[in-house]
């Protein structure tokens, strides 16, 4: 299917590109790796005046480790999740930035950025402003991003000693989107929990952060029966959606048994890297 009309420009520049973005606001949309944008653009399902085409500004490339962050490299729960995400020509081609900002709650890498509290650096005609990750997803393709402003960079916390990962997901095939994916991240110390992340997704508009199952695991030491506790916990109070892949309470229990098998994957890797 052919792409709609639409105005191309190609700013060298964050400054040219936030300018674009302001002058047309709504009626523009950001091209990075287009594995997203293209296929709403052949369908119709967005419709743009103007594409602004950000891949030839040199600025938003690149890897830096500053102050115990990095901006886009890395870091290992990010690692573990890419190879999951579509096939090789789609990852080859796509961008962490463009995946995040399109904000599909079925994806990998909004449910990485909300396990780690990633931030988000937005620039805009008033400058620049960093966002939380727990304040970047507000729905289902929606962020917190004004029209006029472009995301120059993602920051995740660097892993610390004894930091252990794992991503874990159930699909119809290799390269669909989850009906249900899991971040999880455990930090031993001793041989005690002293720090658990968990973020589902498939399980809501957003990725959803298991707070309630962290608290219960931070200070306890890695047991089948304390993940059993912690399956229980992080999914008693989720009500996913139901479509043609699952019902919402298929969608729970594939919920549970991922956070079980995460977080002993998870616990074996903590051990593996002390």
């Amino acid at each position: 299917m052919k792409l709609p009309q639409f105005d191309y420009e190609a700013p060298r520049t964050v400054s040219e590109a936030v300018e674009l973005l302001a002058e047309h606001q709504d009626e523009a949309s950001v091209l990075a790796g287009g594995q997203s944008l293209i296929p709403l653009l052949a369908l119709r399902l967005a419709r743009p005046a103007v594409l602004v085409d950000i891949n030839g500004i040199a600025e938003l490339s690149g890897v830096s480790a500053i102050d115990g962050w990095v901006a886009i490299g890395a870091v290992p729960l990010l690692a573990a999740a890419l190879p999951l995400i579509g096939h090789e020509a789609i990852r080859n081609r796509g961008t962490v930035g463009g995946s995040l900002a399109h904000a599909d709650p079925a994806a990998e890498l909004p449910a990485v950025a909300r396990a780690l509290d990633a931030e988000f650096v937005v620039c805009g005609p008033a400058g620049e402003r960093v966002v939380p990750a727990a304040e970047w997803f507000e729905g289902y393709l929606t962020t917190s991003r004004f029209p006029d402003e472009l995301l120059t960079q993602v920051r995740f916390p660097a892993a610390g000693r004894g930091t252990g990962i794992s991503f874990q997901e159930v699909a119809r095939r290799h390269g669909d989107f989850a009906i249900v994916g899991l971040a999880a991240s455990l930090t031993l110390c001793d041989g005690t929990i002293s720090d658990a992340r968990l973020a589902f997704a498939g399980m809501s508009d957003v990725p959803v952060r298991a707070s309630g199952a962290e608290d219960l695991l931070a200070g306890e030491r890695p047991s089948a029966e304390l993940f059993d506790e912690a399956a229980r916990r992080a999914t008693g109070d989720l009500d996913p959606p139901a479509d043609l892949h699952g019902s919402s309470d298929y969608r729970k229990k594939v919920a549970a048994a991922l956070v079980r098998r995460g977080l002993q994957a998870a616990a074996d890797d903590a051990g593996e890297r002390r």
